[in-house]
């Protein structure tokens, strides 16, 4: 319960919340608690009302009919692409990518990527989503706009290693880990971003992985998204896939961020699961653009570090984890054909915890547990569809909406309040991103 020593008091304290905090052995729910905060983290988790020393709160959050969470991980995403939202749907992946993405984001300038990701960010918070890992270009400006907004990010530089400019990006990659790494009270995180095996060549991907040792950093790549590229994979590397291709290869030697691993073999699970990789699940956008299913509960069950993603939103198209949990819920259920699989805990779990260990963080966020970053949501549970009180974390699941989340908490520090984000004007970001939209993609 309460840390001994505590004598200042909290600089935020949430009174009578029911508190919510997934746990690998299941979550824990506290009908009425209170949770204090001082400084960046959890000082105080317990029943309500807190003792005396964490009373007094420079701010009091009422928290009656709200429910406190830990905020959301999202584990894999795009954040820039929210200009490409709604502008290639309905296509296949390759020829999304070579006809309409790469053309486009070949006219990418700075000022873009600073204004996508500050909507990303602004659609995020909304979302209840406190933490993001992100590969894309020009990503000083994704750390600006990380650092306005207040975030928490996982960043890395996309390296596409068969293509010209790619010394420079890879140059860029190690600047962004230089710059950023631990930035903005540790907030920001950064990794290498080799993209994927059929884009980054093993010359390449060595030098990729000797920056990597040089630096102390992980990587975040692209593995095994479609039928297709296993397929192509297996054919010039004398049948192995992309997974087992990356392990001869000296790869999982370091944290590694996969995005996908859609499809996996037994035998891709086990090295997943021994090489302690980290999975972004991002069903969404696999079943948007047909990639397929991953074998999610066979990995969760070889002990996979599994978390969700929404990938981008030119391809999912919302950075709503809350609605991936629920996705992938229903997703796994049917696959199976056992509607026990994957059921509400597990998907809270994925969605919380579960990302938080993909992106190795799970020691500081992912938990509302005193020591950990003040990273929390605040849901209004008072809505209609939350009714009758049977099980909140079912309701969390399978009947909330992103927009019952009131209240967000980032590193200790109010970024929204009940319903109005605190850090930017919303109104300039949602106007500055469409003009830099539509200049993209209308030449």
């Amino acid at each position: 319960m309460c840390k001994t020593g505590q004598t200042e008091r909290p600089d935020i304290l949430i009174s009578g919340a029911q508190i919510v905090s997934p746990r690998e052995e299941g979550p824990l729910v506290l009908p009425k608690g209170d949770i204090a905060v001082s400084g960046s983290k959890i000082a105080y988790v317990g029943p309500s009302p807190a003792p005396p020393q964490f009373q007094g709160a420079a701010k009091v959050i009422d928290g009656s009919g709200l429910v406190a969470m830990p905020g959301f991980v999202n584990a894999h995403t795009h954040a820039a692409m929210t200009l490409f939202r709604g502008f290639a749907d309905d296509m296949p992946l390759m020829a999304w990518l070579t006809q309409k993405i790469w053309p486009a984001e070949a006219r990418l300038k700075a000022n873009d990527v600073y204004w996508g990701t500050m909507l990303a960010c602004v659609e995020m918070i909304r979302a209840g989503v406190t933490t993001f890992a992100d590969m894309y270009f020009f990503m000083d400006e994704t750390a600006k706009a990380v650092d306005r907004t207040g975030m928490r990010a996982s960043l890395s530089r996309g390296l596409i290693g068969n293509a010209p400019g790619a010394e420079q990006g890879l140059a860029e990659g190690k600047e962004l880990c230089e710059r950023w790494n631990g930035a903005c009270g540790g907030r920001i995180t950064t990794m290498l971003g080799p993209h994927a095996p059929y884009t980054c060549p093993r010359s390449f991907l060595e030098k990729v992985m000797e920056a990597a040792s040089e630096l102390g950093v992980g990587m975040h790549i692209h593995l095994s998204e479609t039928e297709g590229e296993v397929r192509e994979c297996k054919a010039v590397h004398g049948g192995l896939s992309p997974i087992e291709l990356m392990a001869t290869y000296g790869l999982f030697e370091f944290p590694v961020l996969a995005a996908h691993c859609v499809h996996v073999s037994d035998r891709d699970i086990e090295i997943l699961s021994a090489r302690g990789v980290g999975v972004a699940h991002n069903p969404g956008c696999n079943m948007k653009i047909s990639s397929g299913i991953a074998p999610v509960p066979k990995m969760l069950k070889a002990g996979v570090r599994v978390g969700l993603g929404t990938d981008g939103a030119a391809s999912n198209n919302n950075l709503d984890l809350l609605e991936e949990a629920r996705i992938a819920a229903f997703l796994h259920k049917l696959a199976s054909s056992d509607p026990t699989v994957l059921a509400a805990p597990e998907a809270l779990y994925l969605a919380t915890l579960g990302s938080a260990r993909a992106l190795r963080l799970e020691e500081t966020i992912g938990t509302i547990d005193e020591g950990k970053k003040a990273d929390i949501v605040l849901m209004d549970s008072r809505r209609p569809h939350m009714y009758p009180r049977h099980d909140m974390v079912s309701h969390i699941v399978y009947s909330a909406r992103s927009s019952d989340i009131r209240t967000v908490i980032i590193d200790g520090r109010v970024v929204m309040e009940d319903g109005v984000i605190t850090t930017v004007d919303e109104e300039e970001v949602l106007a500055r991103a469409e003009e830099r939209a539509q200049a993209l993609v209308l030449k």
